[in-house]
């Protein structure tokens, strides 16, 4: 096996995504060889001993890759001295340890989480630059012409946001089903747009990720993606390499 950058190998072993490890390696966690790691430097995984707190790291040799209709309640993180249910008690214990989200849902909000051990893949989905679709359904109180409001798109802290759509759904007075499609995945992005609106956020589901849909999935559930779901999440990034 060639030589690839560290952060990489990490993410292909299912330590963490490109960004946590990357993080990893600044702490001074990630060591080559007995030796500590600095970022950017590159590592054979099958001729060197990469370690992460003194444990040595496992490529898979075949990656998962799962869809949680995750509930409100939980979080995505692996643990919080604040709170006791995570998106990972949903797992069996075997997968637990090996996969990560791609992206986050907040602790209130619900639907479709991306899971996987395929740390390129994550990284290419959750960036910027592939522009990969996220559709969400959101229950909102507030006025009408808010609604155009966040069409045209908002201002945030980071810098201007504007939907790839915005469509009503269903509308009863001032209480409203919206459907919501972003391309990038800033923090609670969806609920801070709706605060600058004037629009009072109720329920967030997430019903997409790129070519993924939630469909029938029961809440709290998860399932294997398809073949076809995997190929087609790979294309939308440019991965059209062997898995």
């Amino acid at each position: 096996m060639a030589r690839q950058i560290l952060q990489r190998v990490l993410a292909r072993a299912g330590v963490a995504s490109r960004r946590k490890s990357e993080a990893l390696i600044r702490e001074g966690r990630v060591a080559v060889d007995g030796r500590t790691a600095s970022v950017g430097e590159s590592a054979d995984p099958a001729t060197q001993v990469i370690t992460v707190d003194g444990k040595p790291i496992h490529l898979p040799t075949a990656f998962q890759y799962l869809a949680l209709n995750k509930p409100r309640g939980y979080l995505t993180s692996r643990s919080d001295p604040h709170h006791d249910r995570f998106v990972y008690d949903l797992l069996p214990p075997k997968l637990r340890a090996i996969v990560f989200p791609v992206g986050r849902l907040d602790r209130d909000s619900e639907g479709l989480l991306i899971m996987t051990s395929d740390g390129e893949l994550a990284h290419r989905l959750m960036h910027p630059r592939y522009e990969v679709p996220r559709v969400y359904h959101v229950f909102v109180t507030g006025p009408g012409e808010a609604v155009g409001m966040l069409r045209r798109g908002v201002d945030l802290a980071e810098g201007p946001v504007r939907p790839d759509r915005v469509r009503a759904r269903k509308a009863r007075g001032d209480d409203r089903e919206l459907e919501v499609v972003l391309r990038e995945g800033r923090k609670r992005e969806v609920r801070r747009m709706c605060a600058v609106v004037g629009l009072t956020v109720r329920r967030l589901r997430r019903e997409a990720y790129g070519p993924v849909r939630l469909g029938g999935l029961a809440t709290g559930r998860w399932r294997r993606l398809e073949v076809h779901e995997v190929d087609a999440l790979r294309r939308s990034v440019g991965l059209t390499d062997q898995r």
